[in-house]
């Protein structure tokens, strides 16, 4: 699912929704198409290879962004090391895991169990972040687990015990969003994307030694360039849109992110998303929305309480 990046605090200059809801849509699209791009390449090349050469092309938009901030230097202001490490091993893990699960699954399967990624957001906040979690959102999280467990279908004929992948890499950008959040306010999105792109290259990197890695045909280079690319450029319109909109409001859209991956399924390799993937991403996609809408909910009153 590549890297999410941090919305830059304090970053948003006006508030044009209908340019925000265009970046995130635009953003969400090309992100998915590398996806795309990397399933077609999960035939002949292990995982750490792929994720390796990829990330030396995410190096090219990273020293783009950085120069238009002020600088190369920009890319490595860290400001907070442990929170940076242990995200960065959060998104190694996740990123092993997802396109693992991508070299069996289809797209749209993989797409609709990794968006399960809010659901132990929120499960998890009461320990990560001290957070009190109302009974809404704790049966919102249960309804997105029960959607997850309709896709998955387990104890049927239908199973695919590879789907753990998928739902592995969620619980760790689980993990990483409770990590993001807390550094957030500390860290540029250029130092975050540079750092973790970092991590991801260097784990790619080291499966040399215990991986079985191919020597690359030349007709799979497009597809090893515009991946590398399009995270780069993708993450740029991510953060734009949440330059140009509140997070409430960007948010949501990334659940366009399933209809993307149906699309591209559907287009580079013949998939067709079964009824139980349809039902049970709808289920998740709309237990994510509602507890977005009760932060949202809970932000305001506190604000409210505060001001009063």
């Amino acid at each position: 699912m590549g890297v999410p990046v941090t919305p830059p605090s304090g970053s948003r200059v006006t508030d044009a929704p209908g340019k925000a809801i265009l970046f995130a849509l635009a953003g969400g699209a090309i992100l998915t198409l590398q996806d795309a791009f990397l399933k077609t390449l999960t035939a002949d090349y292990p995982t750490g290879q792929l994720l390796s050469i990829r990330s030396l092309f995410v190096y090219i938009p990273i020293l783009f962004f950085a120069m238009r901030a002020g600088g190369v230097h920009m890319a490595w202001q860290i400001n907070g090391w442990k929170g940076q490490g242990i995200r960065g091993l959060c998104v190694v893990g996740g990123s092993f895991a997802f396109i693992t699960g991508l070299s069996y699954l289809p797209l749209a399967d993989a797409f609709a169990i990794a968006f399960a990624g809010p659901l132990f957001v929120t499960a998890m906040a009461p320990i990560f972040l001290n957070e009190v979690i109302g009974w809404r959102r704790w049966t919102a999280v249960l309804v997105g687990f029960g959607g997850v467990l309709i896709i998955v279908q387990p104890g049927s004929t239908a199973f695919q015990w590879f789907a753990i992948f998928p739902l592995i890499a969620s619980m760790l950008a689980g993990v990483r969003d409770m990590i993001t959040r807390k550094m957030a306010p500390n860290e540029t999105s250029i130092a975050v994307l540079f750092v973790t792109t970092t991590f991801v290259f260097v784990a790619g990197s080291l499966s040399f030694f215990v991986g079985d890695w191919q020597p690359i045909k030349l007709k799979d280079v497009p597809f090893f360039v515009a991946s590398g690319l399009f995270v780069g450029v993708a993450h740029y319109l991510l953060i734009e849109a949440f330059r140009w909109g509140e997070a409430a409001l960007v948010s949501p859209f990334k659940y366009m992110n399933l209809i993307w991956a149906a699309i591209f399924g559907f287009i580079l390799f013949g998939d067709i998303p079964g009824a139980a993937t349809i039902v049970g991403a709808l289920i998740v996609a709309a237990s994510g929305i509602y507890i977005l809408h009760r932060e949202r909910v809970r932000v305001r009153e506190a604000r409210a309480l505060k001001q009063s």
